[in-house]
């Protein structure tokens, strides 16, 4: 599971975080019955809010439907969404998917752009985009921005040099993102709302782009991966500002957003966004023990080693104006389980979301990491 809003069922309620986790639930499933068991892949955290948008904008009363149990929900049974806004998320995330397929495959990264794989990979990206395409023609979304915006990506990036503006190369994001949030107005039957939503997808891009860059850095740099900072000569601070102001632009263009019940849009394009923002950037809270005291300070740029939360070793370290702070050679390694909903602010153990709010609660019901 990939996203940058990961919301704490503590912060959530138990009422919104039901209505969550039947918009992630109900877009699996909806991959699953429209594209095949392999499209469940592509079901990410950020790929709900189309689908929450749609219901939270829609004046008829949310459908439901009974779901089995599954692991990630520690085998139990949940109310899904359905219908048409879990449709409009799957295909977004359907076709996004498949360009990402697509360029692992040409560039050769990962398990998907090996020798053995990369036929199979190439056919199921193709598949995906195929189904994508008609899944959103029969909504009245044209993918074929989507598509565009992913192919133009790839030439900007191979264009950009040191001095190149930041966002001329988040645009793409910007622009895939835009649309969908957008058509989410049509669908729901608020035509009004769309250029409001057009920019909040617009904003909302330019963080995900901006955040997904600044926790990859570290690990890019290592490798000689192209990083969009490193490759602009953008430093961090800069993109911290830039996710500052597009978190302001979001909450002014909400306010022009009518809505027939938005708690859930603005627990997660408001409070949640920004804490994602606060989290990589690295303005973090104390980590706590199961009685609220506080323990050791936590950061999901742990460092490693021997001790992690000690001095770097000598010549260790990314290069000045990069990184979340001096010291860090390597982001903490992710151990999350299945058994609960991602949680908050990060684990002391493991470096991760886990089990521990800034309210000093230490009280998920199951373990959501082998920490």
């Amino acid at each position: 599971m990939f996203g940058i809003i990961r919301p704490c069922r503590h912060r959530l309620g138990e009422e919104l975080g039901r209505a969550w986790l039947a918009q992630l639930c109900g877009l699996c499933l909806a991959l699953r019955d429209d594209h095949g068991q392999s499209a469940r892949m592509a079901t990410n955290y950020d790929g709900l809010i189309v689908s929450a948008l749609v219901e939270a904008q829609s004046t008829a009363s949310p459908t439901r439907r009974a779901a089995g149990p599954c692991p990630l929900r520690g085998m139990k049974r949940a109310d899904v969404a359905t219908g048409d806004c879990v449709r409009l998320a799957a295909t977004v995330s359907l076709v996004l998917a498949a360009a990402k397929v697509r360029d692992h495959v040409d560039d050769g990264d990962g398990m998907v752009g090996t020798a053995g794989f990369r036929p199979a990979a190439r056919r199921l990206a193709q598949r995906w985009a195929r189904q994508g395409e008609s899944s959103g023609a029969g909504l009245g979304f044209d993918t074929g921005v989507l598509v565009t915006a992913v192919d133009r990506q790839g030439e900007i990036e191979a264009a950009a040099v040191l001095g190149t503006p930041l966002l001329e190369v988040t645009e793409p994001t910007e622009t895939a993102t835009a649309a969908a949030f957008g058509h989410t107005a049509i669908l729901a039957g608020r035509p009004g709302n769309q250029q409001a939503l057009t920019e909040v997808g617009r904003l909302f891009g330019r963080i995900a782009h901006l955040v997904d860059a600044v926790e990859d850095l570290g690990d890019d740099l290592a490798h000689g991966k192209w990083n969009p900072l490193a490759a602009t000569g953008t430093d961090v601070a800069e993109a911290h500002r830039l996710c500052t102001d597009a978190l302001l632009g979001i909450e002014l263009a909400l306010a022009e957003v009518e809505f027939t019940d938005g708690r859930l849009i603005h627990k997660l394009l408001k409070h949640e966004l920004g804490r994602s923002v606060t989290r990589t950037f690295g303005a973090h809270g104390p980590a706590c023990s199961a009685h609220g005291t506080v323990t050791r300070p936590m950061s999901r740029w742990r460092r490693r080693g021997p001790d992690p939360w000690g001095p770097p070793p000598p010549g260790y370290g990314p290069p000045p104006g990069y990184g979340p702070g001096p010291g860090y050679y390597g982001p903490a390694p992710r151990r999350r389980g299945m058994g609960c909903l991602p949680c908050c602010e990060g684990c002391v153990c493991c470096g991760e979301g886990c089990c521990c709010c800034e309210e000093g609660c230490c009280c998920c019901e199951e373990s959501c990491c082998d920490c």
